[in-house]
């Protein structure tokens, strides 16, 4: 299998395999779906990390082979995929954290910045959208996503150029949050969504949904948005614990209920 979804304590791992560079086919994204939504269904599950288990590539978008002959309709259910597989991870009211420790390129780097946050190995490896390389643009939502997370010249230039970045530039620029050396990277990794998955990870997730769809549309549109969620959360099991921990002055036991 190409993607796999397993769990370490509650923080769920969905791992890339398919050599050599992880790109991905139609049916490989259907793959991935159904780890999502394995993800999303499972309550055991608290956290997701998106990692790979290949050394030298975190993903290197799709597999262009496969799209050689496609017609306009085929590509274009593809990009229909795409779009939907990754709305499914900004849907998902659960921290999806991207863990990029090889060549993170095109579609790669549009799956990591449809998750929540990014960490980065430091190496020898890049960091970029090459598509115009092949006459084409972005395609997973890179050239949403991108701009929205940082300066929308950077963003531009990085789409226009095909550059790829080293990671310590990525970090500069904030398309990764944080930056580790090679073999600090894994248990920073971890050691963060551990910290998530024993929260109020049923409140992060919520968080996480008023942010990104308060992102979308206006101030008065974001605000009732999150009304909405805060209401939602105010009849949960955890703000319930919540609430009374305080109240006795001890430390809350969280369920992500």
């Amino acid at each position: 299998m190409a993607y796999n979804l397993t769990r370490d304590g509650n923080i769920g791992i969905l791992e890339m395999a398919s050599p050599p560079a992880n790109a991905y086919t139609k049916d490989m994204m259907l793959e991935l779906q159904r780890c999502l939504d394995e993800a999303r269904n499972d309550d055991q599950v608290r956290c997701v990390v998106v990692k790979s288990a290949l050394e030298r590539f975190f993903c290197a978008g799709a597999d262009i082979s496969t799209l050689d002959g496609a017609t306009a309709g085929g590509f274009a259910d593809f990009l229909t995929m795409a779009h939907e597989t990754m709305d499914m991870i900004e849907k998902t009211p659960k921290i999806f954290i991207a863990a990029i420790a090889g060549h993170c390129i095109g579609g790669g780097l549009e799956l990591a910045l449809s998750c929540d946050l990014r960490f980065a190995a430091d190496g020898k490896y890049g960091i970029g959208l090459g598509e115009v390389n092949l006459g084409l643009s972005p395609g997973m939502g890179g050239t949403q996503r991108l701009p929205r997370l940082v300066a929308p010249g950077h963003a531009l230039n990085l789409m226009i150029t095909g550059e790829m970045l080293s990671p310590t530039r990525a970090y500069e620029l904030g398309i990764v949050e944080w930056l580790h050396p090679a073999d600090e990277h894994w248990d920073a990794v971890m050691a963060h969504a551990g910290k998530l998955a024993a929260g109020a990870s049923m409140a992060q997730g919520y968080i996480k949904l008023s942010v990104r769809r308060g992102l979308e549309g206006s101030l008065a549109q974001g605000l009732a948005v999150e009304r909405a969620n805060q209401s939602i959360l105010f009849g949960s099991e955890d703000a319930a614990e919540g609430l009374k921990a305080f109240l006795e002055k001890r430390k809350a036991e969280f369920k992500g209920r």
